[in-house]
């Protein structure tokens, strides 16, 4: 399948910086009354793989089309994909839990159990990639995005992951309502990926 790869540069940096939580630090007066000190957190940034290296999307230079994209154009549904992780980035978890098919069922969780799935994680960012075409069969509507997605969690170790969103909507046929015509996330498949190279 041929990747419609012209809009790599406008959404390839989604990812946005966000301090991990500070939390409640241990002092040495607790250390002094038999509390153990919290060890301490990694404050070096969390960097993901360049794109075109292992675990990193992939390395697109095709020059930015200026065209406007429409909401059910494989751009569109990329957009949906770069909407969802910023809104998990920013703890808004039910909200990106409605991106999902099904209003939220194709996610195999409840909302608070989508939610608490984020729980672990101090920070969460993605970076997603250009969309595949627009695979159409039987009025119904498929897109791949590729996603690069790499978090710290709590304790402070860094995780990274590489992969894909699927992405479906109905095509516009009688009887299908907005919602059936939107672009909404049937599968996210993200395996473990390496970090970046160090320099």
């Amino acid at each position: 399948m041929s990747r419609a790869c012209a809009f790599v540069p406008l959404i390839l940096l989604v990812a946005c910086s966000q301090p991990a939580p500070v939390g409640n630090r241990t002092t040495d007066t607790d250390t002094a009354n038999g509390v153990a000190a919290a060890p301490p957190r990694s404050t070096a940034p969390v960097t993901p793989a360049e794109p075109g290296q292992p675990g990193g999307l992939p390395d697109d230079k095709t020059p930015v089309a200026e065209a406007r994209f429409t909401p059910d154009s494989a751009q569109g549904a990329a957009n949906v994909v770069q909407t969802y992780y910023a809104l998990i980035e920013a703890g808004k978890y039910r909200q990106a839990w409605l991106l999902w098919g099904g209003k939220g069922a194709a996610s195999g969780m409840s909302p608070e159990a989508f939610a608490a799935s984020f729980a672990k994680f101090g920070e969460y960012h993605a970076n997603v990639g250009a969309p595949g075409d627009v695979d159409a069969g039987a009025g119904q509507r498929y897109v791949t995005v590729p996603v690069q997605t790499y978090a710290r969690l709590k304790t402070g170790a860094p995780m990274y992951w590489r992969g894909d969103v699927v992405l479906h909507r109905t095509a516009d046929i009688d009887g299908a309502t907005a919602e059936d015509k939107a672009w909404r996330i049937k599968t996210i498949d993200l395996r473990t990926a390496p970090p970046a190279k160090a320099q």
